[in-house]
């Protein structure tokens, strides 16, 4: 709502600057520059896949990897379960029009992120970018943020989790379903990166072939198809539909459909350990607006169509019972007897990748913030399976001890989730910050676009657009708590713009840091070696 390890002595090395205008002393003083490149405020991080004394990621995600994990990423438990309550709410015609609007800044957003991750392909993906080209401070409190966010999110992943193994295992306690799931998400984790690719790959595969599957049986119906008689589109006109509510119940729908895209981004993180990222990486990127276009807008179609918004099961659908699910109520009408449970087992399969996405992002993060200088060198450190072992069990913990507050202190579990709602929107943000700064020194340094191994289209309206998007829909996710005055509910709800100007601020006060001038962005490429390239596929 969103990467590697280390080396072997025969795995082949590829190089990678670091975070540049980065001094080793934490200051950004200006320096004496050649050929629009700051050099002296450059320092390089150790070599992904080279020995050193902490080692490196290895480039072992192959290419169907990265664009099963891209293809399955934006589907999960907002698209199975809460989609639904956006046509309860804005009706038919908003729930289409929130989803599209959304599906365009995140297509704005993947395509920003392809072009810096295609040119330097690392683990940190946008809190480096953000460090390089904007200011290291910015790096500092996005990478952290992030970190922390996804630990978060591992814990509520392995409740929910629970919660659906308990509705075939009423009787069973949720706690020790909880702690299954955690230790098989580490040991997938604590292998090679290659185990989570392959996990992510199948575990997408089912996601993606269940909403084919809906889409099939869903138009079937509509005309009529083997289904009779057809449902036509007569619940587009219903009472009030297509809008409901106008302009301001879809931008309170505009909040929920850009939760069912959080995660994205991850294909920015897996760019560390891909073999060949110059290609994998725009493959999947090109991937975005048809998989935007097929798996939510269609799939919105369909149930705005089978199921008119008025339907009380579109709310009681977000409000967790998977019997009224959207896809499980279509699955009903084909015929299927088990389709609560089968869509209970998909649903799990979702929060399943959710909890081994989040544990990867979370890791590979706090290795990244390491290797560049921002936490502590020993979570640089990795296995030789390129796996930052340490990196791994201190989030691993911070998880645990999160879901232990879920059951001890429900008080402090609320605002440690409610400190981590922000985060996605508030990395998409860095997102198009950084790319607009990143292809501006670029031009102005001299280099021609044909030098980028890809490049995003409609610069610099793209990343301006989704900047704009991504503020009205942080500013927008609680306005009713500001016209009543509510400060717990603003806090409650805010509390994460709060913790990144801290530490933001904290790091840019003591390190004396500022924006890099454009002259002085390092925009040199990461190159990839040939031997990587052969195993990519």
């Amino acid at each position: 709502m969103s990467a590697q390890t280390d080396h072997t002595e025969n795995t082949p090395s590829t190089s990678a600057s670091s975070s540049a205008s980065r001094a080793t002393t934490g200051k950004a003083a200006s320096q004496s520059t050649t050929a629009g490149v700051n050099t002296a405020a450059t320092h390089p991080i150790p070599p992904i896949g080279n020995k050193g004394k902490s080692g490196g990621v290895q480039r072992n995600l192959k290419t169907r990897h990265v664009s099963m994990i891209a293809l399955g990423g934006c589907i999960g438990t907002g698209l199975f379960m809460t989609s639904g309550s956006t046509i309860s709410k804005a009706g038919p015609g908003g729930g289409l029009v929130a989803y599209i609007a959304m599906g365009i800044m995140v297509y704005f957003l993947m395509t920003s992120l392809g072009e810096l991750a295609t040119n330097q392909p690392v683990s940190g993906s946008f809190a480096t970018y953000n460090a390089k080209y904007v200011d290291p401070a910015l790096g500092f409190a996005m990478g952290w943020n992030y970190w922390f966010n996804w630990a978060i999110t591992v814990a509520v992943d392995i409740s929910t989790a629970a919660l659906l193994i308990q509705y075939w295992l009423p009787n069973t306690p949720g706690w020790i379903w909880s702690l299954i799931v955690l230790v098989v998400i580490f040991l997938i984790n604590a292998l090679t990166v290659s185990a989570f690719g392959e996990t992510e790959y199948w575990l997408s595969l089912i996601k993606v072939v269940t909403v084919i599957v809906f889409l099939v049986l869903g138009f079937a119906m509509i005309f009529g198809i083997m289904f009779h008689p057809a449902v036509g589109f007569g619940n587009f006109t219903y009472k009030d539909a297509p809008f409901v509510g106008g302009f301001p119940a879809i931008l309170s729908v505009f909040l929920i459909a850009g939760f069912s895209f959080q995660g994205t981004e991850l294909i920015g993180v897996t760019a560390g350990e891909s073999a060949d990222p110059e290609h994998a990486v725009p493959k999947a990127i090109n991937s975005v607006f048809w998989r935007i276009l097929l798996f939510y807008v269609l799939s919105i179609f369909v149930i705005a169509a089978l199921i008119p918004y008025t339907s009380p099961n579109l709310l009681s659908a977000a409000d967790g019972n998977i019997a009224m699910s959207p896809f499980t109520l279509v699955f009903k009408r084909a015929g299927l007897a088990f389709a609560a449970s089968l869509m209970n087992a998909i649903v799990l399969t979702a929060v399943l990748s959710a909890a081994n996405s989040g544990m990867y992002a979370s890791t590979r993060m706090l290795y990244s913030l390491a290797d560049d200088g921002y936490a502590p060198k020993f979570f640089s450190r990795t296995t030789k399976h390129g796996i930052p072992l340490a990196a791994l069990i201190v989030t691993t913990i911070i998880s645990l001890a999160t879901f232990a507050a879920s059951i001890f202190g429900q008080k402090i579990y609320m605002w440690l989730v409610a400190a981590s709602g922000l985060t996605g929107f508030i990395a998409w943000v860095g997102i198009a910050i950084s790319h607009f700064r990143f292809r501006r020194a670029f031009i102005k340094q001299g280099h021609q676009l044909s030098e980028l191994k890809y490049h995003a289209k409609l610069f610099p309206l793209g990343p301006i657009i989704a900047l704009i998007l991504c503020i009205v829909v942080i500013g927008g996710q609680n306005i009713d708590a500001f016209v009543h005055w509510d400060w717990q509910q603003i806090g409650i709800t805010y509390i994460g713009l709060p913790l990144v100007l801290i530490l933001y601020i904290g790091y840019k006060i003591k390190y004396h840091t500022h924006i890099i001038p454009l002259d002085e962005v390092d925009v040199s490429p990461t190159e990839i070696s040939k031997e990587h390239k052969k195993t990519a596929i």
